[in-house]
């Protein structure tokens, strides 16, 4: 298979990827506690909308409508016989969609955590972790996924099951890890400690990073992390659209297209290659985020005093990479908003 990022990567010096799938989808009237993944099937027109909005906004890669595709993830909807048919699925819409935009387009098979803990803590072996996400990268290989994105991943196994399923199926793959406790994951990881496990693969990622977490300032944070890890692997930022609150019992993201396109430039000036939107992302924070990193001649690392002025407060004081503990910060959580 040709490896349509890579070739990008060594010709681009930034690219855009998608923004949210989860938010867009709730738009199109998916209903709490529904599977996105049936929708593969059911409803392949919204999805491929979904797709179809990324590139109309200017997106170099989307991921496709298959984060939860695992059979843990989607025996909770009785549907962890149909793990392949689903992913295949997700992939050939996206494919269609990419086959038809008139660039060079990726589309990236995602897959996101399979929802149980690992051994010790919890009952997934890693052995069992690697058939799962096998399973499943079969799968969206199938549907004609150009690379597997591996997303929101805590734990450091669980990370290296779907590194070790990826060489399984003989794909390219990208992977992202959530730091959304102080500056780390769920399960204790640091940037320095994700770019020192990534560097050891054997199969090691195309490009590596953060998505989702707390805010935009704190995945820019983390991604200076991985910039001075000296690891030599494209960094990945995709960072949500601002910071969650209910709005009449829906969820609403804060951050602004403005906002989001200074911190697409902030992100590209830490150091990332690969920058996108999660959470919250729609179609006209993408816009904005391109027409910025078009725009905007790249500029020297921000300091953390930069990006919480442009973005907002940190969630913490520590990032956790100087020994720190978990700690609060200090500063208000008031953001700016562009």
């Amino acid at each position: 298979m040709s490896d349509l990022l890579s070739r990008l990567l060594d010709t681009r010096a930034w690219l855009m990827a998608d923004g949210a799938t989860g938010t867009t989808l709730f738009n199109m009237g998916l209903s709490s506690g529904d599977s996105p993944e049936i929708w593969n099937t059911d409803h392949p027109d919204r999805v491929a909308t979904l797709y179809q909005g990324a590139v109309d906004a200017g997106s170099d890669i989307f991921l496709t409508n298959s984060f939860g595709g695992t059979a843990a993830r989607l025996k909770l909807h009785d549907a962890q016989d149909r793990v392949f048919e689903l992913n295949e699925a997700a992939a050939g819409i996206g494919r269609e969609v990419a086959d038809k935009a008139g660039r060079d387009v990726v589309v990236a098979g995602s897959m996101g955590p399979t929802g149980e803990i690992m051994e010790p803590m919890g009952s997934l072996t890693y052995k069992g972790a690697v058939e799962m996400f096998h399973e499943q990268a079969e799968g969206l290989k199938a549907g004609g996924a150009d690379v597997l994105w591996v997303e929101t991943i805590s734990a450091a196994e669980e990370y290296k099951a779907a590194a070790e399923a990826a060489r399984l199926a003989e794909m390219p793959w990208c992977g992202t890890m959530s730091f959304d406790t102080a500056g780390r994951t769920m399960m204790g990881l640091t940037s320095a400690d994700m770019a020192t496990m990534v560097d050891g693969l054997a199969h090691k990622p195309l490009a590596y990073g953060a998505n989702c977490g707390v805010g935009a300032s704190d995945l820019l944070r983390t991604a200076l992390g991985f910039r001075a890890s000296g690891v030599e692997i494209p960094i990945i930022a995709k960072g949500n659209a601002g910071i969650p609150k209910y709005v009449d019992g829906h969820i609403h993201y804060d951050g602004t297209p403005d906002l989001m396109a200074q911190y697409a430039v902030l992100a590209r000036d830490c150091g990332a290659r690969i920058i996108g939107g999660c959470c919250g992302t729609q179609t006209e924070h993408l816009r904005r985020m391109r027409k910025a990193l078009e725009d905007t001649p790249p500029g020297p690392a921000p300091t953390l005093d930069k990006i919480a002025a442009t973005l907002g407060a940190f969630s913490s004081d520590s990032d956790g990479t100087d020994g720190a503990g978990p700690t609060r910060a200090r500063t208000s959580r008031r953001r700016a908003r562009g």
